[in-house]
């Protein structure tokens, strides 16, 4: 893993505070990174919970975001597409963007992956993750991942 990603909001291992959940405001975290290689022309993030019952569940898609942005603010907007070209894709609650943290029991762990590519991707706002991951094949240079916990 090439890229370093990181949020002031948490700590790699450490507990997502409330305010990024369905317990709270589900506001998107901020986040930041750095050593994206020199060729890489859009970035990906998915974020997603492994630990879900019913399998992985994908909690963020957002792809095409241009290389040269190195961080998010808090509180992505749920739009299709983005002021910078970024487009967001389809979560599993249905809907477009950052659907927070929201485990039914125990404590989940979520990830927040990131991805440079070599290419733009072209597919539509509100693809889905498999659609991503497939578009994505042959065309990562580098990712790097953050990982925060949450129960309730």
């Amino acid at each position: 893993m090439d890229i370093k990603i990181e949020s002031s909001a948490f700590d790699e291992g450490g507990i997502i505070p409330v305010k990024y959940t369905c317990d709270g405001e589900d506001v998107s975290p901020p986040l930041e990174w750095s050593g994206v290689p020199e060729g890489a022309k859009t970035l990906v993030l998915i974020s997603d919970d492994p630990d879900a019952p019913m399998g992985t569940w994908v909690h963020w898609v957002l792809f095409n975001l241009p290389a040269t942005v190195n961080n998010l603010p808090e509180d992505i907007p749920p739009v299709q597409t983005m002021e910078n070209g970024a487009k967001q894709g389809m979560n599993d609650f249905r809907k477009i963007g950052y659907g927070g943290p929201c485990p039914p029991g125990g404590t989940h762990r979520y990830y927040f992956k990131i991805y440079a590519l070599d290419t733009e991707i072209d597919l539509e706002a509100g693809a889905t993750k498999p659609e991503v991951l497939r578009a994505m094949e042959g065309h990562i240079l580098a990712q790097g991942q953050l990982m925060g916990r949450y129960s309730r």
